[in-house]
């Protein structure tokens, strides 16, 4: 049987491996930061309406500009945004990918800072954009200095700050956004994916006016328990959203996945009704682990990464054996768990306790 190496695939995705995390059928899964609550029946009723009268249309294109999407999610975000300021496609990644395609590119460099969402170089190889990570400092914390050094020194194309940072968690001030973005004259995306987890509410959508170079890519997979459904956005100025139509695919977003996110952003106060609960049980899970000896890192998001657990692969497939999957993300000495339900996040507390013979 041919193997992919046999292809005459291009030379930077020779040696590549793609993106995927573990998907197996187990009774607690908490690895890829999903909202584990399930969505109301209500709001589940609407969709469903919602997708049948789509439905009735479903011989032809769906609306190209997917203006009542764009529409509703203005009223979502606010901060003064108008529907020419939003875009849509089907999850971040494809709106990262979109970024990547008119922003980057050949002879075009992106900027990170490790360690951050996988993701990201992988968008890079495939769009043939140089991809280069800086360091984080002490616990993963970013500073105006660092960040800004790090701009001076590898001058990008794209620059991009994941706040909350993923895999760690780690918040981003909106001061070390702000000089980021004074520092670039390329462009500056922040990747707000987590941004409702998060309890300052300090998302960078407040400095968009005046700063036609700054993205906000932001997603419903998480907080709206919406992972299914793939949708991710951005906030911006008109322009970015004009370049995103050069790079985009016709009519990527289906009709039933525009039906299905009006209706949930319709809903948007019934949608995120879990977030106070998942914070409180991410917060009970951060106080459990200290606790237990670990070294949990702060987190505004809906996980935590776990230091000072000597052994994450065995400790990976012992908490496997009890039927919770958390997530290995490869930093050493570190595992990462999502915050589930009550019950989830009791079931988690009471294995690792198990584990560390504290129990």
């Amino acid at each position: 049987m041919t193997e992919l190496n046999d292809l005459p695939i291009r030379d930077s995705l020779k040696g590549k491996k793609p993106y995927g995390a573990p998907q197996l059928h187990v009774p607690v899964a908490l690895n890829v930061n999903e909202n584990t609550h399930d969505i109301s029946e209500p709001v589940l009723v609407d969709i469903i309406s919602r997708l049948a009268l789509a439905l009735k249309d479903i011989n032809r294109y769906p609306d190209r500009e997917f203006t009542n999407l764009r529409k509703s999610l203005a009223l979502y975000l606010e901060n003064g945004l108008t529907e020419d300021q939003l875009w849509a496609a089907n999850g971040s990644n494809e709106i990262l990918q979109q970024m990547f395609m008119a922003f980057g590119g050949p002879g075009r460099k992106a900027l990170s800072f490790s360690p951050t969402y996988s993701m990201y170089p992988i968008i890079a190889s495939s769009t043939d954009t140089n991809y280069v990570e800086v360091k984080r400092s002490t616990r993963y914390e970013l500073s105006e200095e660092l960040v800004v050094e790090a701009i001076a020194e590898h001058k990008p194309n794209i620059t991009i700050i994941c706040s909350p940072n993923n895999p760690t968690g780690t918040p981003v001030s909106i001061e070390v956004i702000k000089a980021a973005y004074e520092a670039t004259d390329g462009i500056l995306v922040v990747d707000e994916a987590y941004a409702e987890f998060s309890l300052n509410n300090d998302s960078a959508l407040s400095l968009l006016e005046g700063r036609e170079r700054l993205i906000i890519s932001r997603t419903m997979s998480k907080a709206f328990a919406f992972a299914g459904a793939r949708v991710g956005y951005l906030a911006a100025d008109k322009a970015v959203c004009d370049a995103m139509r050069l790079v985009r695919l016709p009519y990527h977003l289906s009709a039933l996945t525009q039906a299905a996110a009006e209706a949930a952003l319709d809903h948007s106060a019934e949608m995120l009704r879990t977030v106070s609960e998942i914070r409180e049980q991410r917060d009970r899970l951060y106080v459990a682990l200290q606790d237990l000896g670990l070294d949990p890192y702060r987190s505004d998001a809906n996980f935590i990464l776990v230091g000072g657990i000597e052994n994450p692969d065995a400790v990976w497939n012992a908490l496997l054996e009890r039927g919770i999957l958390v997530r290995n993300v490869g930093i050493p000495n570190t595992l990462r768990i999502t915050a589930g339900t009550e019950s989830e996040t009791t079931a988690v507390i009471e294995a690792m306790a198990e584990l560390l013979g504290t129990k």
